[in-house]
C-alpha cells in the first residue's frame, strides 16, 4: 500500500512540474491577447553576433541570440569541460538516488520522499540550462526562439523556487525528527508529504508566471542579443526600450518575500535543531548530528549565496564583471544538483549501504 501511495505521488509530481508545462506553456504564452505581431527572424551569422537588426523590427523579436560568456568565446571549449563533467555527475548522482529510493520499499519514509523530490527538481533545474549552454559552446547554436526563451526563463525561476521550498520542507523534516521524534510519523505521513510537495510546485508556478506577462508587455525595438548562456528574467527585460521598473520591483519582491522567507525559516529550523543537539547526553551523538547538519548548511549556502548574488547584481552590481556574473549564475544552477546527492544521499547510511550493495551485485 505504501509503495502504491509513493508511486502515485511521485508520478503526479513529475508530470505536473515538467511534462505538462513543457507541452502547454508555449501555447499559453502565444495565446490571443498576449501575442504581438512578429517579423521574420533576421539572418544570423556566428561571426557577426553584435550586428543590429534592420529598422522596422516588430514589437517582439522572433528569436534571441545567446552570446555565451562575453569576452571568453575563445575559451568556450575549455570552459565547457568542467561544466559538462558536473552535469554528468548531477545526472548520475540524482538518477542513482531516485532509482534506489523508488525500488527499495524500506526507503519509502518521509526523509527519503523529500530526498526524492529534491533529486527530481535537481535534474530539471540543471537540465533547463546546461544542454543549451553546451550547444552554444560546442556547436555555436546561439539562436533561441522568443517563446523558447520565455519557456526556459519560466522553468529556471519556477524550478529554483520549487527547490527552495523543498529545502525548507527538508529542514522542517529534520526539525520534527530531532525535536519531536515521538510524533514524527504522525506529523509527516504520506498524505502530508504529498500536499507539501504539491504546494512547493504550485507556489513556484504561481509566483513565476507573472514574469512571462511582464516580459510580454515590453517592446524590444530590435534588441535581441543576450550576453548570457541562458534566458533569465532581468537579462531579457534589460533589452527592452522602455521602463522595466515593474519587472525590477516584482523580481525583487519575489526574491525577498519568497526565497528570502525560505532562508529565514530554514535558518530558524537549524537554530532549533542546534539547541536540541546541544541537549543530547552523548558526545558521539552530538558530533554526528553536528557533522550532518553542518554539511546540510554548507549545501544550502552554496545554493542561495550565488543565487542572491546573481539577483542583486542585475539591479545594483553595475561594476561586477559580466564574466563573473554569468559563471556564478550557471554555478548556482549546477553545483547544488552535484552536491545534494553526496550530502543528503550518500552521506546517509541506508542509501550508502544500498549503493555499495548495488555495486557488489553488478560485479
Amino acid at each position: 500500500m505504501r509503495r502504491i501511495i509513493f508511486t502515485e505521488f511521485f508520478v503526479h509530481f513529475l508530470y505536473i512540474s515538467t511534462a505538462t508545462l513543457y507541452r502547454f506553456l508555449p501555447a499559453m504564452i502565444n495565446r490571443p491577447g498576449f501575442a504581438e505581431e512578429e517579423e521574420e527572424s533576421p539572418v544570423y551569422c556566428p561571426t557577426m553576433l553584435t550586428a543590429s537588426i534592420p529598422n522596422g523590427t516588430a514589437f517582439h523579436p522572433s528569436n534571441f541570440i545567446l552570446l555565451g560568456i562575453p569576452g571568453m568565446q575563445d575559451q568556450h571549449i575549455w570552459i565547457s569541460i568542467p561544466f559538462c563533467s558536473m552535469y554528468i555527475l548531477a545526472l548520475a548522482g540524482n538518477g542513482t538516488i531516485l532509482f534506489i529510493i523508488i525500488t527499495d520499499k524500506a526507503l519509502h519514509e518521509p526523509m527519503y520522499l523529500f530526498l526524492c523530490l529534491l533529486s527530481v527538481t535537481d535534474l530539471v533545474l540543471c537540465s533547463t540550462t546546461l544542454p543549451k549552454m553546451l550547444a552554444i559552446f560546442w556547436l555555436d547554436a546561439h539562436n533561441i526562439s522568443f517563446h523558447g526563451c520565455l519557456t526556459q526563463m519560466f522553468f529556471v525561476h519556477a524550478v529554483f523556487a520549487t527547490e527552495s521550498a523543498i529545502l525548507l520542507a527538508m529542514a522542517f523534516d529534520r526539525y520534527v525528527a530531532i525535536c519531536r521524534p515521538l510524533h514524527y510519523t504522525s506529523i509527516l505521513n504520506a498524505s502530508v508529504i504529498g500536499k507539501i510537495g504539491t504546494a512547493c510546485v504550485v507556489r513556484g508556478l504561481l509566483f513565476v508566471f507573472p514574469f512571462i506577462i511582464l516580459i510580454k508587455r515590453l517592446p524590444f525595438c530590435g534588441h535581441h542579443i543576450l550576453a548570457h548562456t541562458y534566458c533569465e528574467h532581468m537579462g531579457i527585460a534589460k533589452l527592452a526600450c522602455t521602463s522595466i521598473k515593474p519587472n525590477t520591483i516584482y523580481g525583487l519582491t519575489v526574491a525577498l518575500s519568497v526565497t528570502g522567507m525560505d532562508v529565514v525559516l530554514i535558518a530558524a529550523s537549524y537554530v532549533l535543531i542546534l539547541q536540541a543537539v546541544l541537549r543530547l547526553p552523548s558526545q558521539d551523538a552530538q558530533t554526528r548530528a553536528f557533522s550532518t547538519c553542518g554539511a546540510h548548511v554548507c549545501v544550502i549556502l552554496v545554493f542561495y549565496i550565488p543565487a542572491f548574488f546573481s539577483f542583486f547584481t542585475h539591479r545594483f552590481g553595475h561594476h561586477v564583471p559580466p564574466q563573473a556574473h554569468i559563471i556564478l549564475a550557471n554555478l548556482y544552477l549546477l553545483v547544488p544538483p552535484v552536491l545534494n546527492p553526496l550530502v543528503y544521499g550518500i552521506n546517509t547510511k541506508q542509501i550508502r549501504t544500498r549503493i555499495l550493495g548495488l555495486g557488489m551485485w553488478r560485479r
